[in-house]
Order: structure tokens, then C-alpha cells, then sequence
């Protein structure tokens, strides 16, 4: 090849690297009642108040990731003591979703509040920006990792949607109640929570062969 050959020849394109090679892709899976005892164990015995609150919020609330971290302490404890009952606005949709709180959410919740001196008009969660702004999606998801991997889980496996999924996944196997399910959710359509839960024939076959008409 001439050096007019190499002046004119046209350079060979870039390997893209694809933004998901080394991740595992997918839905993530709920985790397992005992996997919730670890970690709520684990935080308990080390004393971490803010975390302990999040993931037990986390894990009853059901929320989004983004909703979640948006939370601010009047939506859950207006009178200074956290509720049995919150109600939030999803901002994917625009629409309110109410959720129960626990006896041990509500008091992981109130001790944290105490030893934050968290007052009306905060956010419950803030961010590294200062008081005036919330924990950002990605701070909640590095978070998540590390109560994942704390207790010899593959963060890698689970993310925010993991703590999501739990409860809503073990509602829907011990009742086979799916509207119940998609309002606990906040879901428009039930077939979005068809997908969600991973629903498969079987399983709506199984719930039918224990009704009797």
C-alpha cells in the first residue's frame, strides 16, 4: 500500500463494548424471607439506625427505588410517631400507592428519626448535597449492594427491585391474589404485574386447581 493508499483509506470503526458485558442482565429475584433476616439481623448488631430504616421501609413499602428516596418524614410520620399506613405518589405514574408499615419498620423507623433528629419538612433519607436534597437512586442502589453482599448473597444477583419484589412476591404465593398484588404495587394494568412477578401458566393454573365451583 502506497502512503497515498493509507492517506485515503478509511479507518477501521471502533469496537463498541457493550454497556452490560460482565453484568447479569434480567429481572432480579425477590429475596428469600431468610435473606431478609440477615440482613435486618446484621444492621441490627451494627447499630446502623438510617439503613435498618430504609430496608425495612424498603421491603413494606413496596416502592420504587426513585420513590423510596423521594419519601419525606411527614409521608410516614406526620404525628412525630410512624404510622401503620403512608400513602405516596409514584412519580412514574403519577398515582398515589398506600402501603403498611410493620411494628418493627415503625420502630426502626422512629429510632432512626430520634437519633437523626429528623423533623417535618426533611427528607427522610438525605443526600451527600446536604439536608435541603434526598439520597439519590444511585446512593440507595450502592447501599443495596452492600447489605446484598454483607451477608454472602452475589450483589451482582439482586439490586433495588430485589427489595421491591419480596414482599409483593410472598403475597402473591400464600394468597394467589393478584389484584391485591397490583395495588399493593401501583400498577395501571394487571398485566404489568403479570410480568413483574414473572407469573407463569403453571402458577395460575395451580391457584385454579384449588378452587372448587
Amino acid at each position: 500500500m502506497t502512503m497515498q493508499d493509507q492517506v485515503n483509506a478509511t479507518p477501521a470503526p471502533l469496537k463498541r463494548v457493550p454497556w452490560n458485558k460482565g453484568k447479569l442482565t434480567g429481572a432480579k429475584p425477590p429475596l428469600r424471607p431468610k435473606h431478609v433476616w440477615s440482613i435486618r439481623t446484621k444492621l441490627q448488631i451494627e447499630g446502623r439506625a438510617r439503613d435498618l430504616a430504609m430496608f425495612n421501609l424498603a421491603i413494606d413499602s413496596k416502592l420504587r427505588g426513585c420513590d423510596l428516596v423521594a419519601i419525606r418524614v411527614e409521608d410516614v410520620a406526620a404525628s412525630g410517631y410512624t404510622a401503620d399506613r403512608a400513602t405516596v405518589r409514584q412519580k412514574k405514574t403519577g398515582r398515589p400507592v398506600r402501603f403498611e408499615l410493620s411494628e418493627q419498620t415503625r420502630q426502626a423507623i422512629d429510632d432512626y428519626l430520634k437519633a437523626a433528629n429528623k423533623r417535618p419538612g426533611e427528607f427522610l433519607f438525605t443526600g451527600r448535597r446536604g439536608p435541603e436534597t434526598s439520597m439519590t437512586t444511585r446512593q440507595y442502589a450502592r447501599l443495596v449492594s452492600g447489605w446484598i453482599g454483607g451477608v454472602g448473597l452475589d450483589p451482582r444477583m439482586f439490586g433495588t427491585h430485589s427489595l421491591r419484589r419480596t414482599k409483593a412476591t410472598l403475597i402473591y404465593r400464600r394468597t394467589g391474589n393478584l389484584r391485591a398484588v397490583q395495588l399493593l404495587l401501583g400498577h395501571t394494568k394487571i398485566e404489568s404485574t403479570v410480568r413483574y412477578l414473572g407469573i407463569e401458566v403453571d402458577d395460575a393454573l395451580a391457584i385454579a386447581e384449588q378452587v372448587d365451583v
